[in-house]
């Protein structure tokens, strides 16, 4: 029986990355929450927090991250650990992910 792992992730190359995809994934507050995050702890596996939704819609928005090219993902076992990849979105986007960052950490105090 083939692992649930077998297929390779889909996994865009810098020069693959399209703005309104990246703009898109970060719509939503719970990928923006999980971008935040792992701004803070590069490396956290999918599973240490579930965001306040189910797991199947966690994976989702893991698999989107993925997709818009905002994280990495490496697959350990029957875990994935992920990072921001933050050097190629600033190469790509300049400013974008700082801009991001800031908004997501500090706007949301003023209101």
């Amino acid at each position: 029986m083939a692992s649930r792992l077998a297929n390779p992730l889909t996994i865009p190359a810098e020069d693959e990355f399209d703005l309104f995809d990246v703009m898109s994934a970060l719509t939503d507050p719970v990928r923006r929450a999980i971008v935040v995050q792992l701004a803070e702890e590069p490396g956290r596996a999918c599973s240490n927090t579930d965001y306040g939704v189910s797991k199947s819609a966690l994976t989702r928005h893991w698999r989107i991250l993925r997709e818009s090219g905002l994280i990495r993902q490496e697959a350990q076992g029957n875990r994935h650990r992920n990072w921001l990849r933050r050097e190629e979105l600033d190469r790509r986007f300049p400013g974008l992910l700082a801009l991001v960052l800031d908004e997501s950490t500090h706007g949301s105090k003023s209101s």
